[in-house]
């Protein structure tokens, strides 16, 4: 009877993964192969014809091949962003986890609320105005890990708490102090959970559409997911083209997710059931 359930449970499980996530995309591709004309029926029927190439090369040239800038773009923010994420969330989450106390409590009260309370889009643009960063890459990547700090906080938080004490205390024996201390002994055991935030955070910020359209505006500036948004004004009948810029968008972060996927979920499971 239980062997009945859980393939049944599988069942309607993949049943839901095929309409949510398989249908669709199949729909995306196959749209994205079509010319033009067949493409404006917008229907599940096979290609009369294969313009995968001229299609592909069409997007890539649009308008001064601003696809290409805009993965330019997309890739120095994602690593950009990442890498502070990594670096700073790591170091506050271990002092959260270690340092006790009531400094400890309202710090841990204020990555919560991080979590809770939406962003504000006006006051950022003041501050990014005042500090001179405002429609510049430099100033997105800022907001990104802002954005992102309280959720990978919590992460690497929660995995300190499955690192012994007597680690740094036999660290701190052997002359390990500070930086040291952390980048020497407690980080390279972040392994699993740094991972995890890697491609999570990744995912994220290379899919970001709000942010880029807020804080960093202009074709010159442009990130992958604002170029749908123009293809999108610039290609209402060329529903090929559309949907080609679509594949084009997803490959990277659907890679990252098949690729990795037992890793993400390792280090979040890893965390949460040692914290």
């Amino acid at each position: 009877m239980r062997a009945l359930r859980r393939s049944g449970a599988e069942v309607a499980a993949f049943v839901v993964a095929v309409v949510v996530f398989i249908v669709p995309f199949s729909f995306m591709v196959l749209t994205a192969v079509k010319d033009e004309l067949q493409s404006a029926e917008l229907d599940f029927a096979w290609p009369a014809s294969w313009p995968i190439v001229e299609n592909f090369v069409a997007v890539i040239e649009a308008r001064d091949y601003v696809l290409l800038r805009a993965f330019v773009n997309s890739t120095v923010l994602t690593v950009g962003a990442v890498a502070l994420l990594v670096v700073f969330c790591s170091m506050a989450g271990f002092v959260l986890q270690r340092r006790k106390g009531r400094m400890g409590t309202t710090v841990n009260f204020l990555v919560l609320t991080g979590l809770i309370i939406p962003p504000a889009i006006v006051p950022t643009i003041w501050v990014l105005q005042g500090l001179g960063l405002f429609k510049t890459l430099p100033g997105l990547i800022l907001v990104e890990v802002a954005f992102h700090m309280s959720y990978s906080v919590l992460l690497f938080r929660a995995f300190v708490a499955a690192v012994p004490r007597e680690l740094d205390e036999a660290a701190m024996i052997d002359g390990c102090t500070g930086f040291r201390l952390f980048f020497q002994v407690i980080f390279p055991l972040l392994r699993p959970v740094t991972i995890t935030v890697v491609l999570t955070t990744s995912v994220a910020v290379f899919n970001d559409f709000v942010n880029p359209l807020y804080f960093l505006p202009g074709d010159e500036n442009a990130t992958v997911q604002l170029t749908l948004y123009n293809f999108q004004s610039q290609y209402s009948t060329q529903w090929n083209l559309l949907f080609m810029d679509i594949v084009l968008i997803t490959i990277p972060p659907l890679l990252a997710f098949v690729f990795f996927n037992r890793k993400i979920v390792a280090g979040m499971t890893a965390g949460a059931i040692k914290g």
